[in-house]
């Protein structure tokens, strides 16, 4: 489907639309109103894709499209192109564990990424998992991946058939090979080790279909390695709030595991959080209630736990609480421009800022003071930056509309980066650009909007325009490496990517 998509997008520039009779599309009189506003939606009958008259609609739209593709020669060139063009590696950003450095890797076209590891930056490349191997029609994948702190062993998920269940396993990390261990019926969970097992979560076997039935009463588990998951510890659970999520994490000293809890059924956006050293019993709260405001857990050092949070601070801030006090005392207060990540490496705090669509990415200390400004190689999305507290460098990915993900090593000490690894592609992307602009929104809020084209490109409004715009449940739409675009962009089109209200790009 999506070579289809830029196959059409590549040839755009030469369809003169009036050759094609396209079928009626009725207009229908639904009007709603917002905050004093008439809105008129006379294609909300669209939205019903079930009907007989959307189907007989598409029907339509099909046979016209279908027309026309059956007239161009050059399709099948147009589609190896492309297919060369996504032909490129990829790769994700590392992270150590011990003596070895992991990461995922994508040759170029394989459906799925896979997991590899290297003893030391030079070593050579071990295949771990290979997520294409694990069924017939590709539709097993590695839904996750933890590693315990020695090492040792690692918990991985599966999922089958786009399913959101996932299956656990444990593998041992110098075999490779897959212990005994099997965990089922594992949903919006993560792994967290301690000592020699971790905590994980999971629902009760459902009575029939898992599918059909109600996903309820989400409990918190601890597995120890070697053991039949009926002989898993119960930690956690709470029959009165049967619709909630309980997640437990982990310290990276694994001094503390906490709990993060939220609730679907009671309609609110936040999670409470509560903590419980090693050797204890009963959880603690931090924040004791569930409300609209998000509490992340990022570190700890000593006593002092270092948190994000929204809590009077739409656009986040960096909070201390001091478990032996109970108190709060604010590290990194909210700006202007939205957090969008903290994550801690080499007893430092590495903070990522959005400052209109792009990433700024900063270096603190553990009690808030700012150090240096990371120099990016551009204007683009960037992440990563995590690690353990004894690293000496971290690594981080850095892509825009021209630069193709890539990965660079940032030390430290130096505050210097380093390129480590960067995608190829058989295209002189120094031959397109990028600009952005700012348009008025109806009542004068400024929108921004990215546009990318090739040098030279008169931008005089008469050029085969792409627009996509999204804005929505807080969803931020940052500058991506496309390669299928490339086409569209070599013939003189235009793509422009709108920053619509509703997305997170400044703020809830």
């Amino acid at each position: 489907m999506r070579i289809i998509i830029f196959v059409f997008l590549a040839i755009l520039p030469f369809i003169s639309m009036a050759q094609y009779q396209y079928p009626v599309t009725k207009a229908g009189n639904q009007v709603d109103s917002y905050h004093g506003e008439t809105i008129h939606d006379p294609y909300r009958w669209l939205e019903d894709d079930n009907s007989q008259e959307t189907k007989e609609w598409v029907k339509q739209e099909n046979e016209v499209t279908n027309s026309y593709f059956q007239n161009i020669k050059y399709i099948p060139k147009l589609i190896d192109r492309l297919n060369n063009l996504y032909n490129y590696p990829k790769y994700s950003s590392f992270f150590r564990n011990g003596n070895y450095f992991y990461y995922y890797h994508n040759s170029g076209l394989q459906n799925q990424s896979v997991l590899y590891r290297i003893k030391g930056l030079n070593g050579k490349p071990q295949v771990v998992i290979d997520p294409n191997t694990l069924s017939k029609d590709g539709t097993t994948i590695l839904s996750g991946f933890s590693l315990s702190k020695n090492g040792k062993y690692a918990a991985v998920y599966f999922s089958k058939g786009g399913s959101d269940w996932n299956e656990g396993k444990v593998m041992d990390m110098t075999t490779l090979q897959y212990l005994p261990d099997t965990l089922s019926w594992i949903k919006v969970s993560g792994a967290s080790w301690q000592g020699n097992g971790f905590y994980y979560s999971r629902y009760p076997a459902p009575g029939g279909s898992a599918l059909a039935s109600k996903n309820e009463n989400h409990k918190v588990y601890f597995h120890k390695v070697g053991d039949n998951q009926s002989q898993d510890k119960l930690i956690f659970e709470d029959p009165t709030s049967p619709q909630s999520f309980n997640i437990a994490s982990t310290s990276e000293d694994e001094s503390f595991t906490f709990l993060s809890r939220s609730d679907r059924g009671k309609g609110l956006d936040g999670n409470s959080l509560f903590y419980i050293k090693k050797g204890e019993h009963n959880f603690k709260p931090i924040v004791p209630n569930i409300s609209d405001f998000d509490y992340s857990i990022i570190d700890n050092y000593g006593d002092d736990l270092i948190i994000t949070t929204t809590e009077d601070a739409p656009n986040k801030k960096v909070m201390a609480f001091n478990i032996a006090t109970g108190k709060w005392r604010t590290l990194i207060p909210e700006t202007k421009n939205v957090l969008q990540n903290v994550s801690s490496a080499g007893g430092k705090l590495f903070v990522t800022y959005m400052v209109d669509v792009t990433i700024r990415a900063y270096v603190y200390t553990p009690d808030g003071k700012m150090e240096r400004e990371i120099k990016l190689p551009g204007l683009g999305n960037a992440s990563g930056f995590g690690g353990e507290r004894s690293d000496k460098f971290v690594f981080y990915t850095f892509s825009s509309f021209t630069y193709p993900s890539s990965i660079y090593k940032y030390d430290i000490a130096s505050g210097k980066s380093t390129l480590s690894r960067k995608s190829e592609i058989a295209v002189n992307l120094d031959d397109y650009e990028t600009h952005q602009v700012f348009y008025s929104s109806k009542d004068g809020t400024k929108i921004p909007m990215f546009i990318v084209y090739k040098k030279g490109l008169t931008l005089n409004g008469k050029n085969p325009t792409l627009l996509y715009g999204y804005g929505g449940f807080n969803i931020s739409l940052t500058p991506g490496f496309n390669p299928l675009l490339i086409p569209f962009l070599e013939q003189g089109g235009v793509y422009a990517q709108a920053n619509l209200r509703g997305g997170g790009e400044y703020g809830e």
